[in-house]
């Protein structure tokens, strides 16, 4: 398969291709590695290629499972989902020679949806940073300017995508790691409901929910086929998602009807929003306006100061839990030398957190989910800018120059929005309907009610019918 055919095409209609035997499996692999060694010097976002064992396991036709995307190359992100051989390091030196010995169930499953593994994305370390670029990989370049970020912590699958080196990519979320770098790179980016997708077998929640698994596409139907293969518990999970009334790849096909829209244009925090990202949320009201949604001007009443005080002590305590229990799998002590400014300082501040406070602050956090249920009872889904911000130049989180408090700053009034879906477990999605001036992606954000990924791959759907977004290309992609 030539390149150019290559990039044409999402991932179901790849699969399609080797279903009908006019591709093999091979074939796809082949286009895919020859995309990243042309393009990855440039974006750096493969960081631990795997393509012995994709190439193998593409030659052996009859062992691939037959499943919704039977051939198809896929990326997997360097943090959480553990592939028994390749080692993952969550982009920090503390863990650059582990190597696990077992598959994570979402590994599992997308093994069985037919996915071939090709290699690993960049990600900043332990995925605590709203860009991707970590020390010990260097930075992911956007693929539509290659001196602004990519996005983070999926900026690496996110311009993997955006460039058309593989349909899709794994990512994660815990406070908006596939939508943020979804606004970035102008791709679709939807995290699930908590605990939609299994954590097992290694973890059964991280940071009270707040962080959940699926993937960056190029198109809606790939991601609704993807979370149809993937979702569902695992024996001894502690808890998961409602079940969908039907798979999502029929939702997608359906007609999401007249829903009632909250815009925000405010975050929680009252932090300032660029232009450029007001004009993308505006604009996107408008759209779904003229397709028969009501959109009204609302948002719940609460405390942004608290809200953002109680988020940083459990992400602090969780950053300082994770290397604990990176120290206790190394069976070593953590050293200072091994990790970034901000990481270490997080994880110092997290070991003075008391227990007592760590659950009051989980308290407080549910005591917002509850008032955002609430108000959610008013409305099928809430519209927002993804970020407060087009995306910034590569450097701008830096420490040196800027202090550890500095880049928590930074960091906050860069990523207003996302952090709230994450606290109250919803459905969210980032979706590239607007580009600025510069050219530059800027993702509008929806959230939906908990559970109910199904309203949000509808409207999806009808906004990517009525404002396509698969002819827009980097120029790096060409």
């Amino acid at each position: 398969m030539r390149e150019d055919e290559f990039i044409e095409l999402d991932g179901l209609a790849l699969a399609d291709l080797v279903r009908r035997k006019e591709v093999k499996p091979i074939e796809l692999v082949e286009a895919a590695i020859q995309r990243i060694e042309r393009l990855n010097p440039k974006l750096n976002a493969v960081v631990l290629p795997l393509y012995d064992r994709a190439r193998s396991q593409a030659r052996e036709e009859g062992q691939i499972p037959a499943g919704p995307f039977r051939g198809v190359p896929y990326l997997i992100k360097d943090i959480l989902a553990a592939c028994a051989g390749a080692p993952l390091t969550s982009g920090c030196a503390f863990l650059r020679n582990y190597i696990p010995n077992h598959d994570s169930e979402l590994i599992c499953r997308l093994k069985r949806a037919g996915l071939i593994i090709l290699g690993k994305t960049n990600t900043p370390e332990l995925g605590l940073l709203a860009t991707t670029e970590p020390r010990l990989f260097g930075p992911t370049r956007n693929p539509w300017n290659m001196e602004r970020t990519a996005g983070g912590s999926s900026g690496g699958a996110c311009a993997a995508v955006a460039s058309g080196m593989v349909p899709m990519a794994h990512a994660n979320d815990g406070g908006g790691s596939i939508r943020i770098p979804a606004s970035c790179c102008g791709v679709f980016g939807l995290k699930p409901t908590r605990g939609r997708i299994s954590l097992g077998p290694d973890l059964g929640e991280i940071m009270g929910g707040l962080v959940v698994e699926h993937a960056a596409t190029r198109s809606v139907r790939d991601s609704a086929a993807l979370l149809d293969a993937t979702a569902g518990p695992a024996p001894g999970d502690p808890y998961w998602a409602p079940p969908s009334l039907r798979p999502y790849l029929e939702e997608v096909k359906t007609e999401p009807g007249k829903l009632r829209l909250a815009l925000i244009k405010t975050p929680v925090t009252g932090t300032p929003v660029h232009a450029d990202c007001l004009q993308a949320v505006e604009d996107a009201a408008r759209l779904c306006a003229s397709l028969g949604h009501e959109v009204v001007e609302d948002s719940p009443a609460l405390n942004g100061e608290l809200f953002a005080q109680t988020f940083m002590i459990v992400w602090a305590a969780g950053c300082s839990a994770t290397i604990e229990g990176w120290a206790q799998i190394l069976k070593r002590a953590p050293a200072e030398n091994e990790f970034e400014p901000l990481t270490w300082h997080l994880y110092q501040t997290g070991k003075q957190i008391s227990a007592d406070h760590y659950l009051l602050a989980q308290n407080t956090l549910q005591a917002f989910a509850r008032e955002v249920g609430r108000f959610m009872q008013r409305y099928d889904a809430v519209l927002t800018p993804t970020l407060a911000e087009p995306p910034l130049p590569l450097g701008s989180f830096d420490s040196p120059p800027l202090s550890p408090f500095e880049v928590q700053q930074r960091l906050a009034t860069f990523v207003p929005f996302t952090p709230l879906a994450n606290v109250t477990g919803q459905p969210a999605m980032s979706v590239p309907l607007y580009w600025n001036r510069e050219g530059l992606p800027i993702g509008t954000q929806f959230i939906g009610r908990y559970g109910d990924e199904a309203t949000l791959f509808r409207l999806a759907a009808q906004l990517e019918a009525a404002r396509p977004w698969r002819d827009k290309r980097p120029p790096l992609s060409t």
